[in-house]
């Protein structure tokens, strides 16, 4: 399967960086054929423009200026997002990403005022998150990054399918024991994916 593996971490050194290399290494492992879009080594331009905005409609016109980045999402049969979560959010240059590639006619197509997916091709789905903060507080906070992976991607991607979420919560307090073992289970559920 072709897997595309999204990664959204500014720092090389990063634990971020450590659970993408992990990522996309278990992927390979497991026959996989991998995709690895770091959107920050790769300099990708998050900001919608008001070109991008007034052509947004407009496909295939929309997606000339993220054309390398949509050819990567239609050849995708699988998705895995590696990121953290700030603020209990994704980082800008992620949400950038779903704002200038998931168009319409690429990921979505809007049909007698209903929306249908185009991303049926993509067979599974996987999050690999880090939060700051602990459980408790993701969850009394709503834990967007969570419903957005397991409701809103989901149901683009296929809503019958489970999805692999995983999570290190409380990073604040982590300890190299907590990292490993988190490490542990991102190596064991990507090879398994």
């Amino acid at each position: 399967m072709r897997v595309l593996v999204l990664h959204s971490h500014p720092v090389e050194e990063s634990y971020g960086a450590a659970l993408y290399r992990q990522a996309v290494e278990s992927l390979t492992k497991a026959g996989h054929e991998v995709d690895g879009c770091d959107l920050y080594a790769e300099n990708f331009d998050p900001v919608l423009s008001r070109h991008d905005r007034l052509a947004y409609h407009d496909y295939p016109d929309n997606i000339a200026l993220v054309k390398p980045y949509v050819d990567r999402l239609k050849q995708a049969e699988g998705l895995v997002i590696v990121t953290p979560v700030w603020n209990f959010g994704f980082p800008a240059i992620l949400k950038g990403y779903f704002d200038r590639v998931w168009l319409p006619g690429v990921s979505f197509e809007l049909v007698d005022g209903k929306v249908e997916s185009r991303l049926r091709h993509i067979g599974k789905l996987g999050a690999v998150l880090t939060y700051g903060a602990t459980p408790f507080r993701a969850f009394v906070a709503g834990n967007p990054p969570k419903k957005i992976v397991k409701r809103v991607l989901r149901a683009q991607i296929n809503p019958l399918k489970p999805v692999t979420f995983l999570a290190h919560y409380d990073m604040n307090n982590c300890t190299p024991e907590t990292r490993a073992n988190f490490l542990e289970r991102v190596k064991t559920a990507m090879e398994g994916f």
